[in-house]
């Protein structure tokens, strides 16, 4: 079993926790890790970028200048790639896919090797609950300031309406319940906070 520290509210260690070797104790694999976060960005992009092509800027078909005789290059229209203000030879369109796939197995074995090296490098802590009283901003920075958390992913089973708004205007702090907890803001953030509750249910999803 690997052991986590449990903070209390004032962020010194009261205890550790046994969380399971299943998900917190895996080996790290950076190839595996390295493809499911190049992937999950992939899968976030909305592919809507779109440039013109000769056909589609905003052009007249008069030839510029005569074909022979001025000692200029010769130019048949003022939309050619060449010129400055022309289409694109092979224009970005958007019905571009930049969706990846990856497989389920593949990917919960990604978020089990990251939860393991967060676990090694201590960047892991466990509490009992996170939970604000009112959904105010100042209540929430409080709660942080105290367990001496600036950069953190909070992980609960329960976003509650008070938690949510506390924490959605403070930078570099985000919540998420467990089954929504990605790749990318796993590693994004200097630590990651866990509740007991969480701890199950991560159980439960990936081992």
């Amino acid at each position: 079993m690997a052991d986590l520290k449990l903070l209390n509210d004032q962020g010194q260690v009261a205890a550790t926790v046994s969380a399971p070797d299943t998900v917190f104790g895996r080996e790290f694999n950076e190839a595996l890790v390295h493809q499911i976060v190049v992937a999950y960005q992939a899968n976030a992009r909305s592919g809507n970028r779109a440039q013109k092509d000769r056909s589609a800027v905003k052009h007249t078909t008069k030839k510029p200048w005569r074909q022979k005789g001025t000692g200029r290059a010769r130019a048949g229209m003022t939309s050619s790639p060449l010129w400055r203000g022309g289409g694109r030879i092979f224009p970005n369109s958007p019905e571009e896919n930049f969706s990846q796939k990856v497989n389920k197995k593949m990917y919960r074995a990604g978020v089990r090797s990251i939860l393991s090296q967060l676990a090694r490098e201590d960047r892991i802590a466990v509490v009992e609950n996170f939970v604000v009283d009112s959904p105010k901003t100042k209540v929430a920075a409080d709660k942080l300031k105290n367990l001496g958390l600036k950069s953190v992913l909070i992980i609960t089973d329960t976003v509650d309406e008070n938690l949510y708004l506390a924490t959605r205007n403070l930078p570099h702090v985000a919540v998420v319940e467990s089954r929504y907890a990605d790749p990318l803001s796993l590693i994004h953030y200097n630590k990651v906070l866990i509740t007991k509750p969480a701890i199950a249910q991560l159980e439960e999803m990936l081992g």
